[in-house]
């Protein structure tokens, strides 16, 4: 009988909401349900720009799992660990987890951004398998990283399913934008973009943490303090189950500025909650978010954004008719159990191989 066993190393609280971190957390539990014992492998803070002591500790960490084991990395940490990679390959059964290039965060200088985009270059030789959680990811995997394709297995995430989002039913537009306040996320564009839409009746909610990054906290800050928008504009902090259902629901246009998404998956739970889009079209969003659900915008387009989000709060058929794209789209979002047992097919194979 195939041994179920795996290791998944992550350098971060398991607990830490973000897609990567949720998706990890959502393959390990699934994988639990299905009879395997998955040991969370809890590697040091400060990736991927780690220090030495945290290089070392990952190093004893992959040196006590024993020969053959199944060791699952994910990319934040497998990405600037190359010499570690290469070494520890040639005796575990070694895969990779890849969300999005590293190289591809926003506000990296271009020194930084090429010198990461070289080191997981590298590192990326070792693992047997890499997965990844888009197309588009794959695609970067391939033309910047060098990674054959038949090494790349594509395991999107999965959504579950939701009520239909009520509304606010008030005057005013409830727009809801859900992510981490980081640069990637680019939430101060989002408010500027707003700034000109003053006589429209909206109201802007932001759940996501904001101390994951001070400086772009601090940014955003700085275009509500700018724009004049702080009464309109609620900075709500991460919220976590009923709260942040409550949140999808009283919400009547879901909105995304950022930059780049390695997939989205704040964008498909407001799919799975039936609600209309406007989104930037940044990575992988431009793949896979149905158009008749959303109003897509090029990642530059600043005039775009403002033009796409007037139409859509100050148009209520228009909401209407994405609305009922997103009904029509939700039912097509993959499902969790049906991407860990994706996942499982692989493991398994690399189990006995």
């Amino acid at each position: 009988m195939t041994d179920r066993r795996l290791a998944l190393a992550v350098p971060c609280d398991p607990d830490l909401r973000t897609g990567g971190t949720i998706y990890d957390r959502r393959l390990a539990e699934g994988l639990r349900a299905r009879g395997w014992r998955v040991d969370w492998l809890r590697l040091p803070d400060g990736f991927p720009f780690p220090d030495a002591a945290a290089v070392e500790a990952s190093a004893r960490a992959f040196a006590a799992l024993p020969d053959g084991a199944l060791l699952l990395v994910d990319g934040l940490a497998l990405g600037v660990l190359g010499e570690l990679a290469a070494r520890e390959s040639r005796r575990l059964r070694l895969l990779g987890l890849v969300h999005h290039p590293l190289g591809y965060e926003e506000g990296l200088d271009p020194a930084t951004a090429a010198r990461l985009i070289e080191a997981e270059r590298i590192a990326l030789r070792a693992p047997r398998k890499i997965l990844c959680t888009s197309r588009t990811t794959a695609r970067a995997l391939e033309r910047d990283l060098a990674v054959a394709p038949e090494r790349i297995v594509v395991i999107e995430p999965g959504t579950d399913s939701a009520p239909l989002a009520r509304g606010s039913g008030g005057r005013e537009v409830r727009l809801l934008a859900v992510g981490s306040v980081i640069p990637r996320k680019r939430l101060d564009r989002l408010v500027r973009a707003l700034a000109g839409l003053r006589a429209l009746r909206w109201r802007l909610v932001i759940v996501g943490a904001l101390d994951r990054s001070p400086e772009a906290t601090a940014t955003l800050r700085a275009a509500l303090a700018e724009t004049g928008l702080g009464d309109r504009v609620e900075l709500c902090g991460e919220l976590v189950g009923p709260a942040l259902e409550a949140a999808y629901d009283a919400a009547d246009l879901f909105v995304s500025a950022s930059g780049y998404e390695g997939y989205g998956m704040a964008l498909a739970e407001a799919l799975a909650h039936g609600l209309p889009i406007v989104a930037v079209a940044g990575g992988a969003v431009r793949d896979w978010l149905p158009r008749e659900a959303a109003l897509l915008v090029p990642p530059e387009d600043e005039a775009g954004l403002a033009s796409a989000l007037a139409r859509a709060i100050g148009d209520p058929a228009l909401r209407a008719r994405l609305r009922e794209g997103a009904i029509a789209a939700r039912a097509e979002l993959p499902r969790w159990d049906e991407q860990v047992a994706r996942a499982e097919r692989v493991l398994l194979a690399e189990a006995v191989s």
